[in-house]
């Protein structure tokens, strides 16, 4: 499998405004340490950790949402650890990002159709309205949606239907990679199913690289071929899931494994009638 992503030496620092002296720039923190790995085409990554532990910087930074402080990034071997939004363009379509709170990312004041619609015209993937409406009543057939929500706004939807709209405008555009950060974590047991179901299935027919950011080992393993454990802007662990799984190396990723909820047992459910 090549590398869709190469990260060597990752630091990223940011300022830290609580403690900005009243003249001068604020200090700053430095979030992510040294990080080295690759990333497979068409892997699905797992990256997992405490809050604070620096996942979502890092899923931030693989996108260039932010700038590393230092180290680099290779995008399909091309260098993007420093460029300007201008140079940074080309990349953006195949660059998505489906964020955890689907109300908030998502424009009240658009209906869905133009929601979706909204980057295919801004990437040239389609123009005029009969085209842009057709790319997006196909996107939401993708997601299972029916394409008569294009009608409708956010508000009128469900979480697990706002949740698979921005799923919808990731992927009408078709990318090679999709960063997925801690979507599923405000659904019901069974909308998270239906969504690790829908990506497993889009991974699989349009060949996606997918990061999927969680705190929750047992959601990354429904869906990851490899999980990354961070700590404290370190990756402490980096295994299949399989590995991972049947064996933990280190404290922490032993932690996180203990604290996956269980149901307790009882031996009396057996023998009921």
């Amino acid at each position: 499998m090549s590398a869709l992503f190469e990260i060597e030496n990752l630091r990223v620092a940011l300022p830290d405004f609580t403690r900005k002296p009243l003249f001068g720039p604020p200090p700053r923190n430095e979030i992510l340490r040294d990080l080295s790995f690759t990333i497979g085409r068409g892997e699905a990554i797992g990256i997992v950790g405490e809050s604070g532990s620096g996942k979502t910087t890092l899923g931030r930074t693989l996108v260039r949402l932010l700038e590393p402080s230092g180290g680099s990034i290779k995008f399909d071997g091309a260098d993007i650890s420093h460029l300007d939004d201008e140079a940074m363009a080309p990349y953006r379509r195949n660059l998505q990002v489906i964020f955890q709170n689907p109300l908030s990312s998502l424009n009240p004041r658009k209906t869905v159709a133009q929601i979706i619609a909204a980057p295919l015209r801004l990437h040239g993937v389609a123009n005029g309205r009969q085209a842009l409406a057709d790319h997006a009543a196909n996107a939401l057939r993708m997601v299972g949606l029916s394409p008569d929500l294009g009608r409708r706004y956010p508000q009128e939807l469900s979480g697990g239907q706002r949740q698979r709209v921005g799923i919808a405008r990731a992927i009408a555009l078709k990318p090679s990679f999709v960063l997925a950060d801690e979507i599923v974590s405000g659904l019901d047991m069974s909308s998270q199913a239906q969504i690790l179901d829908l990506l497993a299935r889009l991974k699989e027919e349009m060949n996606l690289t997918l990061a999927f950011i969680s705190h929750d080992l047992s959601v990354v393993r429904r869906l990851c071929e490899r999980v990354m454990v961070m700590r404290q802007g370190e990756i402490v662990e980096l295994r299949t899931c399989a590995e991972m799984f049947a064996g933990p190396e280190h404290p922490y990723t032993q932690q996180l494994l203990a604290a996956i909820p269980l149901p307790e047992i009882d031996p009396q459910w057996l023998s009921q009638t």
